[in-house]
């Protein structure tokens, strides 16, 4: 019996065996710990990701609509864009072509609060310039700007459903266009 109490006070009161026990048992709750805050984190910044003015826009479109000429003229178009919205800040590209008319516009744009700023191109005309304007929840006015060119767009996003309805003062006069996801 006292070569037990011995070995017990050597071993700070507990015994050896339950030691390597304990270790793993405090290893596992350390890793579970680790693994909660890990997934907590991924799912903290993909919400991130999603949320903010743009979000309701994320991801690609299709559709088709009606672009008007500086003679009057009408064509119908059909259209593709593609949104990718981070917090407040969003890239878009939108890319309509009908037999005889194409247009490429891309924009990278920024939100703060519900007033809109940012760049955009024109590529198949080799224009760009700013954009400005207002909006939120996917849905924006902003007017376009280049030398020699200004635009008004609106842009209205209802679940899957999106409108987006320009005028220009320019050869092109405006373009009415519904896309769907």
């Amino acid at each position: 019996m006292e070569h037990l109490q011995a070995y017990r006070a050597a071993g700070g009161g507990k015994h050896r065996a339950n030691r390597p026990t304990e270790a793993r048992a405090r290893n596992r709750r350390l890793l579970i710990a680790a693994a909660v805050l890990f997934a907590a984190g991924i799912a903290n910044s993909e919400s991130k990701a999603q949320s903010g003015p743009f979000a309701p826009m994320a991801g690609s479109w299709n559709g088709g609509g009606v672009v008007t000429l500086d003679d009057g003229s009408t064509e119908r178009i059909r259209c593709r864009a593609k949104y990718a919205p981070i917090g407040p800040t969003m890239e878009m590209s939108l890319t309509c072509a009908s037999d005889a008319y194409k247009f490429h516009l891309g924009a990278n744009v920024r939100a703060e609060g519900s007033s809109i700023t940012g760049s955009w191109s024109e590529a198949s005309r080799n224009i760009s310039g700013s954009l400005q304007g207002r909006g939120g929840g996917g849905n924006f006015e902003v007017v376009v700007s280049a030398a020699g060119f200004n635009a008004n767009i609106a842009l209205r996003t209802s679940g899957n459903k999106q409108t987006v309805t320009m005028r220009a003062d320019s050869q092109f006069r405006g373009a009415n266009i519904t896309m769907s996801r």
